[in-house]
């Protein structure tokens, strides 16, 4: 082992130490954020679990017969995710699972399709909610907006939004099983942040990958410059997620949080939150209040 991947072994073991840090408010997720664990490998959170701290997230699990990834990252971590999986496992990636369309965890199925046409077998299937073509061709037809209106939320004048997607090869309407080697994933449907998210269960691996239902921030439940936003649904999404009984969470965004008691403090937090806004929303609606100045008017618990 050289002294270069002696040192990213540390950052590892260092990275779910600061994941516990940031759990516990001793820490901020600025070095997550900025990419200070970004690096060569994985980050391991358990075996056959395989980790990707980056602004997106990505999980890769180790089927037994072949890699799935759940998401795959933005066109900046493209390369580098194909190169840290490569660390992480010789097998192929077989599967690709899209949380939701967004292109901060959609763009990074290129060099995995790339190196399947190399080696002349089947590209990664990838497996999205029936809504996910359906952004990617409304994204297409409205590329300059969503430019525009991205640069003004994130403050990047440089960005320039994606014309070109990796479209699903398989979709599904309210859930669905995938089995891949000795492992059961379950895809269930939930409307939140998007019309299109998905959330993952691995019941063996105790397991949940949530994509953007949870990202470690208030939840976004609405934004005047982009599309609805479903806060009751979402919090019924993160009520049935309760009840999985997982031990392991890996967020679309932030750190991991590990422990069951920690899992539902996390979900049970956020839904109270969501569930407090809507009534509080609904409340004065129905009180008489003008819809323009309901907003100024709600407060969070």
């Amino acid at each position: 082992m050289t002294e270069d991947m002696t040192e990213h072994k540390i950052s590892i073991t260092n990275y779910l130490r600061y994941a516990d840090r940031v759990w516990r408010g001793e820490d901020t997720l600025l070095a997550h954020l900025s990419g200070a664990y970004f690096g060569p490998e994985l980050v391991t959170v358990r075996e056959r679990v395989g980790f990707l701290p980056a602004f997106a997230n990505v999980t890769v699990l180790d089927t037994g017969d072949g890699l799935l990834l759940v998401d795959s990252g933005d066109l900046r971590t493209a390369a580098p995710l194909h190169a840290a999986v490569r660390t992480f496992s010789a097998q192929p990636v077989t599967t690709v699972v899209y949380t939701h369309g967004h292109v901060d965890h959609v763009c990074g199925v290129g060099p995995f399709d790339e190196q399947a046409d190399s080696e002349g077998r089947p590209r990664p299937e990838v497996i999205a909610h029936e809504a996910v073509a359906a952004r990617f061709d409304r994204y297409v037809a409205t590329a300059g907006y969503n430019t525009w209106i991205n640069r003004r939320q994130f403050g990047v004048p440089s960005l320039n939004w994606p014309t070109t997607y990796r479209y699903p090869d398989t979709t599904y309407r309210d859930r669905t099983t995938v089995e891949r080697g000795d492992l059961t994933f379950e895809l269930v449907h939930a409307k939140g942040e998007t019309d299109d998210s998905t959330y993952v269960w691995v019941p063996a691996l105790k397991t949940l990958c949530t994509g953007d239902l949870f990202i470690w921030n208030t939840p976004n439940a609405g934004n005047s410059q982009k599309v609805q936003r479903y806060p009751e649904d979402w919090a019924r999404a993160l009520r049935a997620m309760q009840e999985l009984g997982a031990e392991l969470l890996l967020p679309g965004h932030g750190v991991p949080i590990v422990g069951e008691e920690r899992l539902h403090q996390t979900l049970d937090g956020t839904a109270r939150f969501l569930e407090w806004l809507c009534r509080q929303t609904k409340d004065l609606m129905n009180a008489g209040h003008r819809l323009d100045t309901v907003p100024q008017r709600v407060e969070a618990p």
